[in-house]
């Protein structure tokens, strides 16, 4: 028997759509990572507490948990139907779900109906020259919307994800009889907000109705090919390609050992599947060809002949095929430099402080720093300092616990200046800890500083606040990622931690919070992690002004094999 299609696969890798339905080796399906699981409840509690908000505002919806009460509440044309169980399409091989459906009219014989998605997400962003429908939880119909000036979707891919899903539940209202005329959905953001899209019209290239098509055409053909496979008619009907999706996927491993084994191209960071099938076309399967590209050839893809080589045909559909040309020699060489060694490292001082901070649902709960004197200054010595506050942060206390921060970090600027000594912070990604910074100032916190004094410390010429990262990327070419993890490891540095990341710090926190004494071990590995992202940001600096300077050229490595 066939498997059906869900909305989520719409936007999902061909290869996992038939591999989940099963696989042409042994498989045992891994557990699920910290990150996973708690991205997941969070998920999960926001859709029930907006659920629950929806309830309160339309005491007279129905909530249906089965097929045949969601078509009976369908048929009699209840207002607001939550938690629905759509019918599913059959004919289509279809099956949807949405968490809400709301009435907006009726043709001669039906009730019709537009669904709603919750999802714990952005879906907004500022966009000057657009415009955007949006209504509210109190009034969840889309003729209730209105238009706000200046916003415009994000077009990311959890966004076309949600967006395709949506495309296909109206594609399973309307086997039903059920769909919007005008075929509209809407999504319910993190911020309670629901925005409307007219998916008939092509204001949405992206995940429309036309684009659904393609994409429904696509994965329906794999899963009658998946079919076809297991009746022993066919070969499998997909192969692996690595992509962004690759990175929460259950069959990453599997996949990656196959393109490895192979250097598949696919394998060059940030490809999209349209730029790996026209490098492929082209005859470049490995990243290694790749890698042997001529960069300076791309670039001057204007002032090139037709018939000037690969990378003139190339370039001319693929705008960063010298970014990829780089990546892939950073794959093949390890990290590259930028630039000259001369214009290489980091303003140095004698007294340096590394600077990182932990937050928590948007709010900061601890600054960490740890302070080098690379000479003798009377009242500083080395070592890390935490300011941090141990219950779930509020506006106040995010504030109180910067306060207390930039307290610390006077009194030693203050110290070093009596001693006629230069002084110098330092960080990872200063957008970050700057918007931490404006946010805590705007606090209603009585102890927190005034914008005025943060804005004056970040504008000091020369700077005494440095964005290691942003100097990191000017500096060093790596085969794509450019985090923190990634560039200290090349720097030669390791966390204590066996799995260090931002994502895994909020399950900590969790933790750290329920433990009643001061010395927990959430809290401890905290502190760790924390004190530990604040030596890599030095070991990374450190690096860029010392052994990075001896690394090769991009341009300079030898080419490889055409």
């Amino acid at each position: 028997m066939v498997e059906y299609l869900r909305g989520e696969e719409m936007a999902a890798c061909v290869h996992r759509v038939a591999l989940s339905r099963g696989e042409p080796f042994p498989f045992t399906r891994p557990e699920p990572g910290a990150e996973i699981v708690r991205r997941r409840s969070s998920a999960e509690r926001f859709r029930r507490s907006v659920l629950e908000e929806l309830r309160a505002w339309h005491p007279d919806a129905v909530a249906t948990t089965t097929v045949t009460e969601t078509c009976t509440a369908l048929d009699a044309g209840a207002r607001v139907i939550l938690t629905p169980r759509l019918p599913s399409d059959d004919r289509g091989l279809r099956r949807a779900h949405a968490h809400l459906l709301v009435r907006v009219g009726r043709t001669s014989e039906r009730w019709t109906y537009a669904p709603v998605v919750i999802r714990h997400g952005e879906l907004a962003e500022s966009a000057a020259t657009r415009r955007s429908p949006v209504g509210d939880l109190e009034h969840p119909w889309p003729e209730s919307a209105t238009f706000r000036n200046g916003v415009g979707v994000r077009v990311t891919a959890s966004t076309i994800r949600v967006g395709l899903a949506v495309v296909h539940a109206l594609a399973v209202l309307e086997a039903a009889g059920h769909a919007d005329e005008r075929f509209r959905g809407g999504v319910i953001d993190r911020h309670r907000a629901l925005w409307w899209f007219d998916l008939a019209s092509h204001a949405y290239p992206r995940f429309n109705r036309h684009a659904y098509e393609r994409h429904y055409a696509e994965r329906l053909a794999v899963v009658h090919g998946h079919q076809l496979w297991r009746d022993g008619q066919s070969p499998f009907p997909t192969v692996p390609a690595w992509h962004r999706e690759c990175l929460e996927c259950d069959y990453a491993q599997v996949c990656r050992e196959q393109l490895e084994a192979r250097d598949d191209v696919s394998l060059t960071r940030f490809t999209s599947l349209d730029q790996q099938a026209l490098l492929r076309e082209s005859g470049i399967l490995t990243r290694r060809q790749l890698a042997g590209l001529d960069p300076a050839r791309a670039r001057d893809v204007r002032l090139a002949a037709e018939d000037d080589g690969v990378e003139t045909v190339l370039a001319r559909s693929i705008d960063n095929l010298g970014s990829l040309i780089y990546r892939a020699r950073a794959t093949e060489f390890g990290p590259l430099r930028l630039t000259d060694p001369g214009r290489m490292g980091c303003p140095r001082a004698d007294v340096e402080v590394d600077v990182d901070m932990e937050s928590y649902d948007n709010r900061t709960y601890l600054w960490g720093a740890l302070v080098t004197p690379r000479r003798d200054v009377p009242g500083v010595e080395a070592g890390y300092h935490s300011f941090v506050d141990w219950a779930t942060p509020t506006e106040r206390s995010e504030g109180d616990v910067f306060a207390a921060f930039w307290r610390w970090l006077a009194d030693l600027r203050q110290r070093t200046a009596a001693a006629g000594a230069s002084w110098c912070a330092y960080c990872f990604w200063a957008y970050a800890e700057d918007s931490a910074m404006t946010r805590a100032v705007s606090s209603s916190s009585p102890l927190a500083p005034d914008l005025a004094e943060i804005e004056a410390f970040r504008a000091t010429v020369p700077p005494v606040w440095v964005d290691v990262h942003a100097l990191a990327r000017s500096q060093i070419q790596t085969d794509g990622p450019t985090g923190l993890k990634v560039l200290a490891s090349h720097a030669g540095f390791h966390w204590r931690d066996a799995s260090p990341s931002g994502e895994a710090s909020m399950s900590w926190f969790e933790a750290a919070c329920d433990e009643g004494g001061a010395d927990g071990e959430a809290r401890r590995r905290l502190l760790e992690y924390n004190e530990d992202d604040c030596r890599a940001t030095r070991a990374l600096r450190e690096w860029l002004g010392g052994a990075a300077r001896e690394l090769p050229h991009r341009d300079g490595v030898p080419p490889g094999p055409r």
